[in-house]
């Protein structure tokens, strides 16, 4: 009796069901969130590329804990080349000054330029300040505090999502966004500029406060910003052309758009104008510099997207010319036998169909599986 076993079908690609109904997977993240808000408080918020990898990594084991520790080890190997990268832009760009005194003035212009006939002249940090800072804590300071935290690990925390449901959009995405921040780079060496606040100290400016950190501590988080601070004063103070703080949250958003159903697009894009009145009420950023960051994001779509369909294109005429370079097989039953070949194969065309006298084949055996269906 001749079987023939039937293709088996694909291995499954999407979750399955936990055998116990979810329970250690929420186990898992409940005591990765009590650790996490515990080393928040002794230490601060993960704003460090290498601290917030930790943190976003063991997010991942918790989230899948049921799986082998291959795949966790996975991505730490996809994701320690980005962490040095990230790690490298940031040393890098305390040394985008060279010593030299960084562009202000141009950039007060161009925001008076802007807004002036809205502010009465002023740049719109100094507006804002007049208007909203007090030397008490509102509420609004305590949301400049979070949204200008987010910018720390939002980027990451996106790529890490990615990363688990769809490795080929999470490359899609780490180029991006590395052709973001080299751009960046790029410009904070050839075009150091200093933000509303050093404009402030060195008498190009009224009075402006950095207040980007202090709303966590009216909520009693005054170890919150610990890191945060630490990394302000020993940061590079000419790097604020172009901002890639408003930059990063608006491609992130722009690269979701697509996939998202249009009634929450208002709630996604309010995320980068949020950003942008954090960073201009804060002292951080002047209104220019949000706008040269959000077009350094459309030109890396438009570029990133153009390198990636010409090697798509340049593999496909490749695999193209490779397969006709190769030997074709010859094609006799379209061409047709010669006639005195086909007298001479008749023979043994009939003994190849003709079972020998005496063996003529049995009935069909109704147990065979056909092989084909």
């Amino acid at each position: 009796m001749a079987v023939v076993t039937d293709p088996q079908p694909p291995a499954r690609t999407g979750a399955t069901a936990s055998p116990d109904g979810g329970r250690r997977r929420v186990i898992a993240m409940a005591i990765w969130g009590v650790a996490f808000v515990a080393a928040w408080f002794a230490i601060g918020l993960p704003t460090d590329p290498a601290y917030a990898f930790v943190w976003i990594w063991a997010a991942t084991i918790a989230w899948n804990s049921s799986r082998p520790w291959r795949s966790h080890l996975r991505f730490a190997r996809d994701w320690i080349p980005v962490v040095l990268l990230l790690a490298a832009y940031n040393l890098s760009r305390g040394f985008a000054d060279n010593g030299a005194t960084p562009h202000a003035m141009e950039l007060i212009v161009a925001d008076r330029f802007l807004v002036g006939w809205a502010t009465g002249g002023e740049v719109p940090t100094v507006w804002l300040q007049q208007h909203l800072y007090r030397p008490e804590v509102h509420w609004w300071d305590v949301l400049v505090s979070w949204i200008y935290f987010s910018h720390f690990v939002a980027t990451l925390a996106a790529a890490a999502v990615l990363w688990m449901r769809n490795r080929a959009r999470w490359a899609a995405y780490m180029r991006r966004w590395g052709f973001l921040c080299a751009a960046g780079l790029a410009t904070y060496f050839l075009y150091p500029a200093a933000p509303p606040w050093w404009a402030a100290q060195n008498g190009l400016l009224t009075e402006v406060a950095r207040i980007s950190t202090r709303g966590w501590k009216e909520i009693g988080m005054h170890g919150a910003g610990n890191l945060l601070n630490a990394g302000q004063i020993a940061s590079n103070p000419v790097a604020a052309m172009p901002s890639l703080h408003t930059a990063f949250a608006l491609f992130v958003v722009l690269f979701f758009l697509p996939a998202t159903r249009k009634r929450w697009w208002p709630l996604l894009l309010a995320y980068p104008l949020a950003m942008t009145f954090t960073l201009v009420y804060s002292g951080e950023h002047y209104l220019i510099d949000v706008l040269v960051g959000w077009a350094y994001v459309g030109i890396t779509f438009l570029v990133v997207g153009l390198a990636e369909r010409w090697w798509a294109a340049h593999r496909s005429r490749r695999a193209t010319a490779m397969t006709a370079g190769e030997p074709q097989p010859a094609m006799a039953a379209s061409a047709g036998p010669e006639r005195g070949d086909a007298v001479a194969a008749r023979p043994a065309a009939a003994d190849a169909v003709a079972p020998p006298r005496g063996t003529e084949p049995a009935a069909a055996d109704p147990d065979a599986v056909p092989a084909e269906r």
